[in-house]
């Protein structure tokens, strides 16, 4: 292939059809005339005295000539593509000079040992190939190997070896939710995408490594973006800046990256002065035709030049030339001296003009901000905010979040889970559930994904429990470390109610859950100072392992009414509890519980007693399991539909597809 220029004329006026006919019309035709497939300078309207080009001059001399237009790409494609389209160039995906042969393995640029596969472009194609794919295979037998370990979960996502950091670019794209993740295969264990797609949210598929270094040297957080019938990823290329790249195939297989990367350069220290310390993990969105990013970050504009929460806003016509324009949000009255304002994902949320900001502090973990977008000034007017994670970003916590709409005006949320025990078994972090939020009545609202109910099995009820005050009950025939409990409770007059889970018998091991009514810190309505009650995980006394360093008791605060029943759900999943209390808060930590007879469960209360009105416990099945994937009856009662692969489709969310 060669590179080649077009020659770009413009031409108005008498050469449509007859100057008189053309002066009585207001507005005028214009015609592009583009003469492809050869240098700029073999016509003689550009000088060259060789070739005779008459036509060609005569539409130049009495039109316009462009003397400084260039092909957006470097390589041979046909630049009347992106404007027949009227979009940019490389989302037609025609500007890789690499051959699309069917699923043949290809080494990526640069130094990276990891082994990379290009697929065909139908989708029967591309599950045909993906069963002979020896990465694939290599996955499956790992994942078959490490399902043993004592801590590696059975219903949460975990990488299929090695490591695993951010998610990253959550998005439903082609009748399958996928998600990317920062992987670090053993061939080269440094971030690399990492992909696994789903039906439902909960029963996942690993595919191949979709985006490895280039000329990057690792492949860093970011998002997506759906625009017509393409994908684009934006991400951080550590030692570059901000890149692109972009896919169209059935199955996000296939991504191709613009020579333009980086789009957004890392500022030259030794050139250019920055005026702000910025970051990166981009969150890319499309408003009046024209792109916009926020790049995650801090500032030096805390007490005594300190460290605080940014989000800085780019601008871009095409994708691939960007202006800074200012920060997104001028003050964040909710973060912590020391935050930053990593994996930045901005939605709509709600029926009203309120949008969420999701982030990841280094110092404190996920957090969120809620206000008004302001598309005039193009800032973010922060009107309320909170934590998910209730303690130090780090030592099982919960990490960075990547989000999508539901559809419905909800957005749905995972965050990975940083470890707290040394690893194991070739195996440490692992996501969350996916869970939903939704802003009703001025309140940010958490539920978990309603298809996490299609893992249940061997269900047990018990009603009217009666807990007598100061006195621990066991509940007996309930035990296990993979377990679903939902539980309705009538506090009384009792201001404590004390859930203990993966128990040992004498009680040695336990991770305890505190409920507490009106013992929190009063509401951000001063004026009235109603205080708002708590929620606490503790695994101080979680394992007997002297490698095990427990968490700081982790405490949310959440508002009770007078009256109000409270609601429990608990997911346990063998090293992860996750707690959500009556759709207003949640706590999550890790837990490394020793001994294999910690499975049990217990109740207690202070001062006065409680009544347990209903409890209902679920052994959770694998995600893994081939049983598992099997056409099941979903959480609302209506029958599931298997995908062309065999994975279960769960109707229970509208697709997002597009702001």
């Amino acid at each position: 292939m060669k590179t080649r220029l077009k020659t770009g004329l413009l031409l108005c006026g008498g050469v449509l059809g007859g100057s008189a006919a053309v002066a009585a019309q207001k507005q005028p035709n214009i015609l592009l005339v583009l003469s492809d497939d050869q240098s700029a300078f073999a016509v003689g309207c550009y000088g060259n005295a060789d070739i005779r080009t008459p036509n060609l001059d005569r539409f130049a001399s009495e039109g316009v000539r462009f003397n400084r237009a260039y092909a957006t790409s470097p390589q041979s494609v046909p630049s009347r593509a992106s404007i027949i389209k009227q979009i940019a160039l490389f989302l037609i995906v025609l500007t890789t000079l690499l051959p699309g042969l069917s699923a043949t393995a290809q080494q990526t640029p640069a130094a990276d040992r990891v082994t990379m596969y290009t697929f065909s472009d139908g989708l029967s194609d591309q599950l045909q190939e993906l069963t002979g794919n020896p990465l694939l295979h290599r996955y499956a037998q790992t994942r078959e190997r490490l399902s043993s370990g004592k801590y590696r979960p059975l219903y949460h996502f975990s990488a299929p070896e090695g490591r695993l950091n951010d998610p990253n670019g959550l998005c439903y794209w082609n009748g399958n939710w996928h998600l990317f993740y920062q992987a670090y295969p053993i061939e080269n264990p440094i971030a690399h995408w990492g992909h696994a797609y789903s039906p439902d949210l909960i029963h996942w598929k690993d595919l191949p490594i979709a985006i490895a270094p280039s000329i990057e040297e690792r492949v860093y957080s970011g998002s997506t973006l759906i625009q017509g019938d393409s994908v684009i990823a934006m991400y951080r290329g550590v030692g570059q800046g901000e890149m692109v790249a972009v896919s169209r195939d059935p199955l996000l297989l296939n991504w191709r990256k613009p020579a333009a990367n980086p789009v957004i350069p890392d500022l030259d220290p030794e050139k250019e002065q920055p005026v702000f310390a910025r970051g990166g993990d981009p969150f890319l969105w499309y408003c009046d035709k024209l792109y916009y990013a926020i790049l995650g970050g801090y500032s030096d504009s805390g007490p005594d030049g300190k460290r605080m929460f940014a989000e800085y806003l780019y601008r871009s016509p095409d994708l691939l030339r960007w202006e800074y324009l200012h920060p997104f949000i001028d003050a964040d009255p909710y973060a912590f001296v020391g935050d930053d304002g990593a994996c930045p994902y901005f939605y709509p949320i709600g029926n009203g003009d309120e949008h969420i900001l999701l982030h990841f502090s280094h110092k404190s973990g996920g957090k969120y901000l809620i206000g008004n977008y302001d598309t005039q000034l193009q800032k973010f007017i922060v009107t309320d905010g909170g934590n998910f994670n209730h303690g130090p970003a780090k030592g099982g916590g919960i990490h960075a979040p990547s989000a999508c709409p539901d559809g419905k005006g909800g957005i749905v949320v995972l965050f990975n889970t940083n470890p707290g025990f040394p690893r194991k078994d070739d195996f440490s972090e692992m996501m969350t559930l996916p869970r939903l939020l939704t802003w009703e009545e001025g309140a940010l609202r958490v539920r978990p994904w309603d298809a996490v109910e299609s893992l249940r099995r061997d269900h047990i009820r018990l009603e009217h429990i009666a807990v007598l005050a100061n006195q621990e009950t066991i509940l007996d025939g309930i035990t296990g470390d993979a377990l679903e409990i939902s539980m309705e409770i009538d506090l009384g007059k009792t201001k404590t109610f004390e859930l203990s889970v993966l128990r040992s018998p004498d009680g040695q091991e336990h991770t305890r859950i505190l409920f507490q009514r009106d013992m929190g810190k009063p509401t951000r309505e001063y004026e009235n100072h109603t205080p708002t009650s708590t929620i606490t995980i503790d695994n101080t006394h979680g394992s007997r392992s002297p490698l095990f360093a427990s968490r700081p008791p982790e405490t949310a605060e959440l508002s009770f009414a007078k009256g109000e029943k409270l609601k429990l759900r608990v997911f346990i999943d063998r090293s992860i509890v996750e707690v959500f209390v009556n759709d207003r808060q949640s706590v999550t930590l890790r837990t490394y519980p020793e001994r294999d007879d910690s499975k049990g469960i217990s109740v207690r209360t202070a001062g006065n007693g409680a009544e347990i009105l209903s409890l209902d416990a679920w052994r959770m099945e694998s995600i893994w399991t081939d049983a598992s994937r099997q056409t099941r009856r979903s959480a609302d009662g209506t029958r599931s539909q298997q995908s062309a692969d065999g994975l279960p489709t769960l109707e229970i969310h509208k697709p997002y597809k597009n702001r």
